[in-house]
This record gives C-alpha cells, structure tokens and sequence, in this order.
C-alpha cells in the first residue's frame, strides 16, 4: 500500500513509518495507530470513546492519556491547536482529520508525468481532486474561507480531464482572477491570483514524474 500524503508528511502504512520534510518522525505505535484511525475515519469525527476503545481496547485509561497522546500527534505532523491544518478537536465530543490527503505512487524507471492542481492560501497548500470544489465562509463549502468579504457559497472550481475552470457563485464583492472580473467561466492557469472579494489565494498546477491519486478535497478553515 502505497504512502497517504497530507500537508509536509507521509504516512507509510506497511512499514509504520511516518515522515515529514523527508525526514523520519519518531512517534510511538499508539500515536501511529491515532492517526491512522484518525486517517480511515475522516470527515467523520471520531468520539473520544470510539478512540479509547480502538487503542486501548478494555484497559481504562484516563481523558489526561488521550489528550497527551493527541498533543503528541500535533507536534508529530507540525499542527497546531490554535489554527489546525490536519486535525480537528470538538470540544466536548472527540477529533476528527479534515486536512487533504492523497496517495502517490511513483513507479520505478517510469518517465511519466502527472498533472496536480493545487490552492495556495496563505502558508497552506491545499490539493485539488478531480470534481468540484466550493470556496467560501459556508461550513459545507469545500474550502472553507473565513473572511468578512467572502459570500457564504462565494466561487466554484472544478477539475477536470480538461484542467480547471472558475465560476463566480453570484458572491457580493465579486471574483477576479489576475485583475479581470470573473463573469462566466474561466480557465485558471498556472499561478493565477484569485480574489475572493478582498482575499487573495493562488491557483497552482504542478507537473510530476509518477502519478498521484488524490482520495479527497480538502476542507481548511482559513484565518488570514
């Protein structure tokens, strides 16, 4: 099985090694088998009683473990709890992953070259599946962008065997792409500048020897 990708790091299920920046995380098995549980799971949120059950099975444990073990995975993957990339705590409930994850597999000797497309939005770097991907301050939108100027459902991307093409979804402040007013469809290129009323993100697509499946959108909550 192939390693699943999120943000900096890998996860490589057959060997049980965890990797960030190419570089080996030493993390105990219980904080691998968290965030591989964390990882099957997602979206869905895990109760803090599902986890204790899966990594602990019948042996009690205290919230204090859990809670230590959870801040170990954060630290392990480079999160952070004030303004998560990967890993969502509901307060009260459990956790739950809702960072974009992808699997790639690169074949040896092969030569052949993969299109990704990707979403820039500040520090964070956001993989764009096949299919199509609402931007916008909604909690159901695709990529959630939380900012005063952005509608609730503000701009559409959609990706497909013929790249990716952008919509205005009728927003108050408007879409534009590299200083042209979004009026209907239109085809991003790389590096476009999108504004989202007053926000700005960049649109990427980057070619890479191998292939790259990508197993779902991302779903960040953004605070510029």
């Amino acid at each position: 099985m192939p390693p699943v990708v999120f943000g900096d790091c890998a996860f490589d299920r057959a060997s049980r090694e965890l990797t960030r920046r190419g570089a080996a995380v030493h993390g105990g098995p219980k904080l691998l088998a968290l965030l591989e549980l964390l990882l099957d799971a997602k979206p869905r949120a895990l109760t803090k009683d599902e986890i204790h059950k899966s990594l602990w099975g019948e042996t009690f444990v205290s919230d204090a473990t859990l809670t230590s073990l959870v801040a170990e995975l954060r630290a392990a993957i480079g999160d952070d709890a004030r303004s998560p990339r990967f890993k969502r705590t509901i307060h009260g409930y459990g956790y739950s992953f809702f960072g974009g994850v992808s699997v790639a597999t690169t074949r040896p000797g092969s030569d052949a070259q993969t299109t990704t497309y990707r979403l820039i939005v500040g520090d964070r770097e956001i993989v764009l599946p096949v299919g199509e991907h609402v931007l916008g301050r909604s909690g159901d939108a695709s990529i959630i962008v939380d900012e005063a100027g952005v509608s609730r459902h503000h701009a559409q991307i959609t990706i497909d065997a013929h790249g990716a093409t952008l919509h205005d979804l009728s927003s108050k402040n408007g879409t534009v792409v590299n200083g042209s007013a979004v009026e209907g469809p239109f085809t991003l290129t790389d590096g476009a500048v999108i504004l989202l009323g007053a926000t700005a993100v960049t649109f990427r697509i980057v070619e890479t020897l191998g292939s790259t499946e990508t197993l779902t959108a991302a779903r960040f909550r953004t605070n510029l």
